[in-house]
């Protein structure tokens, strides 16, 4: 008997989350109880994360967060040939995808072509997609 081991790519959503002053809880402890070796994100996703910095009114630390709390702690997967390939294979083969963004698909794509299950908010846009694995972050906020 083979264990299946399930690794993870981490849109930028799911990242903010884990970055909220009160993050949901139930997420921290998942987060928490995974290996580091099955986290991954996208540099697409890295690049999202950068701009909101930038658009806050806190840009200094926002930057500080990203490059001391998630870039230690995630594997980023590039935006290269393979899977840009897989990118302009969905965006013209898949009706579903047509009111993706090209970063929402970029990354869905990165996912896929890695054989990773998407974390996001953002299920029902990524369901769409054919072969995507999708894991919904909790619901539950942190009480009290």
């Amino acid at each position: 008997m083979s264990l299946i081991v399930t690794a993870y790519l981490f849109h930028a959503d799911a990242i903010a989350e884990a970055l909220r002053r009160e993050p949901r809880e139930a997420y921290l402890e998942w987060l928490l109880s995974l290996p580091r070796e099955e986290q991954f994100t996208s540099a697409v996703s890295v690049a999202e994360l950068y701009r909101g910095a930038d658009e806050s009114r806190d840009r200094n630390t926002h930057l500080r967060h990203i490059d001391e709390r998630v870039l230690p702690t995630l594997t980023v997967l590039p935006f290269d040939v393979a899977v840009a390939r897989r990118f302009g294979e969905l965006r013209v083969a898949v009706p579903e995808t047509e009111d993706l963004s090209n970063r929402e698909l970029q990354v869905a794509a990165t996912a896929l072509h890695h054989g990773l299950e998407i974390v996001t908010s953002r299920t029902g846009r990524f369901r769409r997609i054919p072969g995507l694995r999708v894991r919904a972050l909790p619901r539950s906020r942190r009480s009290g």
